[in-house]
């Protein structure tokens, strides 16, 4: 999206979570952090004179979602989201899913099973509730501090991942289920894949409730959707 942005001469600044060390450099001037609620980013939207606003963040980031639909609102500011497709069951899969990330963990009970838990560092202690299990931790930076689960082994890497490296991942580490949320897209989809191919079972998590604001799929829709919707007195 930022590429395509650049590309097209538009003005406009890449915001991160902060949530990595070493986020990608993007061809955008950028800033890192939260914006201080809602409030916060509205004082943003009028200090810089932003005219668009395109919700690109991660599916599971309602919080960021909400603030930036109610901020949108109040500033008359059109909004977009840019959201991956979720991914769909095919025929032959073992999904449960869960409503969030207490669910995931309530779904673990039972034997102890070698766990392939795709989630990030925010939620992984939270299975500690479940010590039962070995998990297996993909995450972008080694953690700053040791996991709360007992029997652990973390992968440092960054996506996206590719079906082959995957699945000989999951077959390292004999991998009997796969913990992810329905993050949806292609860049983190190989694990899905991997374990259709080994019949691994798969708990799910399903997205959390957004804002209704239109949405496209792909980069290109954004940039006619900008392209349709000129920008006010309020400036680029």
């Amino acid at each position: 999206m930022a590429q395509l942005v650049a590309q097209n001469g538009l003005t406009a600044t890449y915001s991160y979570a902060g949530r990595v060390a070493s986020p990608r450099a993007q061809p955008l001037q950028h800033r890192v952090g939260g914006f201080g609620g809602v409030d916060g980013l509205v004082a943003y939207l009028g200090q810089h004179n932003i005219t668009h606003v395109i919700d690109a963040t991660h599916p599971f980031a309602a919080q960021m979602s909400w603030n930036a639909y109610q901020a949108c609102t109040r500033c008359n500011v059109p909004l977009l989201a840019l959201t991956r497709p979720p991914w769909q069951a095919q025929e032959g899969d073992v999904w449960t899913h869960v409503p969030d990330i207490e669910g995931a963990v309530h779904a673990l009970e039972g034997p102890p099973q070698n766990i392939m838990l795709a989630l990030g560092r925010l939620h992984m202690n939270a299975f500690a509730a479940q010590p039962q299990h070995r998990y297996v931790l993909r995450l972008v930076d080694a953690p700053q501090e040791p996991p709360a689960l007992p029997n652990h082994h973390v992968v440092v890497a960054r996506g996206p991942f590719d079906v082959a490296g995957d699945t000989a991942l999951f077959q390292e580490h004999a991998i009997q289920r796969v913990v992810c949320k329905n993050a949806g897209g292609q860049g983190a989809e190989a694990k899905i894949h991997a374990a259709r191919a080994l019949g691994l079972p798969i708990t799910l998590i399903d997205r959390p409730n957004l804002p209704p604001r239109p949405e496209v799929a792909t980069p290109e829709e954004v940039i006619r959707w900008v392209q349709a919707h000129p920008a006010t007195e309020r400036g680029v």
